[in-house]
């Protein structure tokens, strides 16, 4: 008896996604010509990589320079599914109004994200999650902003994004390569596991974020520096003025308050290369290799 096998052609949906649908159609005065468009739009759990598809079809006409800044702007209202924003390049800003699954800004490049919780609701944003685990999973480049509590490994692999958070759970800025992150909360355990990159600053709101954080490969400090002092009060005011934070406010209001609770985490090979490239900067030469990767001679 021979046995037949029927093949049959997978349906993936993607003509139903909203990109195609409705955002793609809706911005394509921008994507051809770079005139600017805003909307509002109701977004679902079902909507899935919202973005994604939008930005394809930037990438391809620009390239990786994407278009100006808030060139798409995008006001979703609801429960958005996995991967809202992923990969969306610069140009394309996204507000969420409400929340998100797992994978929130996965690869975001270049792109703007903010979310916060519906204007209707009664809890404490700092206190309660409002986007998944995995958010910035090796985003490369742009800014998130989250009003609210993240998953487990937020920023995970980050090697570029500029991010403010209000708390995350376990194994944050695992792996992280580069970019700056600030959390305003809680911080949960094994924080900067693999970390080589990058530099995170954390309000030690329990005054023990050193007994949570992995020191394998980082060194904690104060904030004490002036130019962390300017990135990290810049971000901060930035993230009240996209999502209109009450508990960020009363930080800046209290600064001379908050600003000795914040803790720098540092990767220390990343620090010694940045020293490195200052000293030969100052020297008018390029550092060496030798003293990039802390060879000494002797």
């Amino acid at each position: 008896m021979v046995a037949r096998h029927c093949v049959t052609t997978q349906d993936h949906g993607l003509d139903r996604a909203l990109d195609r649908t409705t955002l793609i159609p809706a911005c394509r005065e921008a994507i051809e010509h770079r005139k600017r468009v805003s909307l509002a739009l109701p977004i679902r759990n079902v909507n899935r990589t919202v973005g994604t598809m939008l930005g394809f079809e930037i990438t391809t006409k620009w390239g990786g320079a994407g278009l100006p800044d808030d060139t798409i702007y995008v006001h979703f209202t609801g429960s958005a599914g996995q991967s809202f924003g992923a990969f969306v390049p610069r140009g394309v800003s996204f507000t969420l109004e409400g929340d998100a699954n797992d994978y929130w800004g996965k690869g975001l490049s270049g792109g703007r994200l903010v979310v916060f919780p519906s204007r209707s609701s009664t809890f404490k944003p700092e206190e309660n999650i409002v986007i998944g685990n995995v958010a910035l999973y090796g985003a490369t480049s742009g800014e998130a902003f989250v009003r609210g509590v993240a998953g487990e490994r937020f920023a995970v692999r980050n090697s570029g994004v500029h991010a403010v958070v209000e708390g995350i759970g376990d194994h944050g800025c695992e792996y992280m390569t580069g970019g700056r992150v600030v959390v305003l909360g809680h911080s949960g355990r094994n924080f900067a596991a693999g970390m080589s990159g990058g530099i995170a600053y954390v309000l030690d709101v329990d005054g023990d974020f050193k007994r949570r954080c992995n020191l394998g490969m980082v060194e904690l400090s104060g904030l004490e520096a002036a130019e962390d002092i300017t990135l990290v009060r810049d971000l901060v005011r930035r993230h009240v003025e996209h999502t209109g934070s009450t508990y960020a406010q009363r930080i800046l209001d209290d600064w001379v308050g908050h600003q000795p609770r914040f803790v720098k985490v540092m990767p220390k090979d990343y620090k010694r290369v940045l020293l490195a490239e200052a000293t030969a900067k100052r020297e008018g030469r390029e550092p060496t290799f030798a003293e990039l990767v802390g060879v000494t001679s002797g």
